[in-house]
């Protein structure tokens, strides 16, 4: 497996958190609890952690190719569940 992280700037890590678990649950395997959540996608997963004034992101992915993929429709999906909040969500690798 290979990953990515990401830390991000916000106060909305646990709402964020919910809602993006909320969304996925009907077609993928979620957990989830207050502050943190965790999704498995189809060749890796993501994990969710809130603190306070940011949110972690965690990916995992059994190549590159899906690894990018996994960036982009995580970082898609926080960005449409974040509302009006501007995130800068910068992949580590």
């Amino acid at each position: 497996m290979i990953g990515a992280r990401a830390q991000i700037a916000t106060e909305s890590g646990e709402k964020l958190i919910r809602r993006l678990c909320k969304h996925w649950a009907h077609k993928l395997e979620v957990h989830y609890t207050e502050r943190e959540g965790r999704v498995r996608f189809e060749g890796g997963s993501c994990r969710m952690l809130a603190e306070p004034g940011a949110l972690t992101v965690v990916i995992e992915a059994q190549d590159a190719q899906r690894r990018e993929r996994l960036e982009e429709v995580v970082a898609s999906h926080l960005e449409r569940m974040a509302g009006g909040e501007p995130l800068d969500i910068a992949w580590i690798r």
